[in-house]
């Protein structure tokens, strides 16, 4: 079965400061974060406390989507932040947040491919997150390099890889999968050894799984009740394929066929 390529990313940029995104964000994670995908607040924590970040710090957001994940973290460490994302929609509309929240001196943001050398000197931040994005990344092991070429001496990175193959997965499952966007599928340990070959050593790695099928359900349930809304915004084939998407989603993660793995490392 041919599966056309779904919109998720546009629809959900440009519609995120109405009221009917919110309620969808809301319904699905209790604590908005300001941005959609498969982390929530706690996930977030946990990642912070593996950047060790302060007031010092200068911290880079790969693919920060509309940038809520970023803002908090400003808010929460005090340190200075870059957001970059290739999506325009998601830009402008973390930097009205930034705005909003009296935030735009300390953190700023970017429309910038991340599939291609990043325009940043050497050694420019003390830490890199990349959260459910390095899987849209064609070159991996090249980005990776580049990572380690613009962090700092004992600079970290923290990333989630939320399609590893851990069990078998139809053609059709996959191309629903990635009918959003280019996907990069690997199997177990592909980030351990590309990690190593760039300079990096691995610090932390915990399957996290368990949020891309909660989330993946809350999602999918939160937009069945704002239904006929969406329908309206995104239109009949960007909402129903938006919720196969996640349909697959939670079905893969729970059977642990699709895995999300979560990286600390640090440069070497």
């Amino acid at each position: 079965m041919m599966h056309h390529r779904i919109d998720a990313y546009g629809a959900s940029y440009r519609g995120f400061a109405t009221d009917v995104y919110a309620q969808v964000r809301s319904r699905t994670y209790g604590d908005d974060l300001g941005q959609t995908g498969w982390m929530n607040a706690d996930e977030h924590d946990l990642f912070l406390s593996w950047l060790d970040l302060d007031h010092d710090s200068r911290l880079l957001e790969v693919a920060c989507g509309s940038g809520g994940a970023l803002l908090r973290t400003a808010k929460l460490t005090g340190c200075e932040a870059q957001g970059i994302d290739i999506h325009e929609d998601a830009i402008r509309a973390a930097r009205a947040m930034a705005d909003n929240e009296g935030l735009a001196d300390r953190v700023t943001f970017d429309v910038t491919d991340a599939g291609n050398q990043l325009p940043y000197p050497d050694n420019s931040f003390s830490a890199i997150i990349c959260i459910d994005a390095i899987n849209h990344l064609p070159d991996r092991a090249e980005r990776l390099r580049d990572w380690a070429r613009i962090l700092r001496p004992g600079g970290r990175i923290v990333f989630t890889d939320p399609i590893v193959l851990t069990g078998p997965v139809s053609n059709d499952e996959i191309a629903v999968r990635s009918s959003i966007a280019y996907f990069l599928f690997v199997p177990p340990d592909f980030d351990d050894r590309l990690l190593l070959d760039s300079g990096f050593r691995v610090l932390e790695k915990i399957d996290r799984s368990e949020n891309n099928e909660r989330i993946a359900r809350s999602w999918r349930e939160a937009r069945e009740g704002l239904e006929a809304e969406l329908r309206e915004i995104e239109g009949d084939e960007t909402y129903d394929g938006s919720q196969r998407i996640l349909e697959v989603a939670e079905r893969l993660a729970s059977e642990r066929r699709l895995s999300r793995f979560a990286y600390c490392a640090e440069i070497q």
